[in-house]
């Protein structure tokens, strides 16, 4: 069986983002398994409109066609007024099939680990037929980011990523049956 591919999803696109450390951070701890093709998937790239504003057929069709390539995903999640950010939600909402019968792992990080993000973006998932997993590395912005703004997290959460990889890629697995 070909490996699967797990897409990195950056849940932020504001100028000065912490996404793109922490997703980095995943990245090498899962390329370091060698148990799948993980790639980093910017939603800033894309240049996603509100949806609904104006004609975004490009950029739909490219964000979409990406979305198909792969078979799970660990969203990188920022709590923002304890939720997700309206970037994240807007990219969520611009996709429907391409999500279905897929998996994802939530890595989050706030004042309290980013948990309020990500329970919120669970009830979003469930909509969209992704089975999240259990197991949700949650980074706190006191102890994970130096003076708030350099990523350095603690050796503890290792443990909690590895889990997270490894359900997402059994469940990853699983749900390819169904596609």
């Amino acid at each position: 069986m070909s490996k699967l591919n797990i897409g990195i999803i950056l849940g932020s696109t504001r100028q000065g983002r912490l996404s793109p450390q922490v997703g980095e951070w995943i990245k090498k701890i899962a390329d370091g398994r060698g148990d799948a093709n993980y790639e980093i998937v910017d939603i800033a790239d894309y240049k996603l409109p509100l949806l609904g504003e104006v004609d975004a057929t490009e950029q739909a069709t490219a964000w979409n066609e990406k979305l198909s390539t792969l078979d799970g995903f660990v969203f990188i999640v920022q709590e923002y007024n304890h939720s997700i950010t309206g970037a994240l939600k807007n990219a969520l909402d611009y996709a429907r099939e391409a999500w279905n019968n897929k998996a994802a792992g939530i890595v989050s990080y706030g004042s309290v680990g980013g948990a309020r993000a990500a329970e919120h973006l669970r009830g979003i998932l469930g909509e969209l037929s992704v089975a999240d997993v259990r197991v949700h590395p949650a980074l706190s912005l006191f102890t994970d980011f130096e003076n708030g703004s350099v990523f350095k997290p603690a050796d503890l959460h290792l443990t909690n990523v590895n889990g997270m990889l490894d359900q997402v890629l059994a469940w990853s697995g699983a749900l390819k049956t169904l596609r």
